[in-house]
């Protein structure tokens, strides 16, 4: 009986030390989530402009892509941080016969920007994680 007198508590304490490395791992959770859920949202933006650049005149309406990329059909900008100025489109003419010509739109250097820097004194991303370009290419109808 003396033994069992001995171990009540036990198991609040372990609690109590487990507690902060449960939170630290949630939160590398949620921010991991985030961050690739924004990743989703430029790349299926990107997707949207290069089709509607694939029906349009070459060389023309990279402003209303940019806009399209950004802002999607809203007024908002669909990402946090994301610029019309991250955006461009350039078009490429490739073969002989037949003539293959593409759009390609880019968002480059498109930062996340994280909730919380530090979770009980660790650092979590730095601030931030900086994605590689996000591009789409689709052939063109003209």
């Amino acid at each position: 009986m003396h033994k069992h007198r001995s171990q009540q508590g036990a198991a609040l304490i372990e609690l109590a030390l487990s507690i902060p490395f449960m939170i630290l791992l949630s939160m590398i959770v949620i921010e991991f989530g985030r961050a690739l859920y924004e990743y989703n949202t430029v790349t299926k933006s990107v997707r949207d402009a290069a089709r509607y650049l694939s029906a349009q005149q070459p060389n023309t309406g990279c402003p209303t892509a940019q806009n399209l990329v950004v802002y999607g059909s809203g007024n908002t900008p669909l990402a946090p941080g994301l610029k019309t100025s991250a955006v461009s489109c350039s078009w490429q003419t490739a073969g002989t016969y037949p003539l293959i010509n593409t759009v390609t739109v880019t968002v480059t250097g498109y930062r996340f920007q994280s909730m919380v820097s530090s979770v009980f004194g660790t650092q979590l991303t730095n601030g931030g994680i900086t994605f590689s370009d996000i591009a789409a290419t689709m052939r063109t109808l003209t």
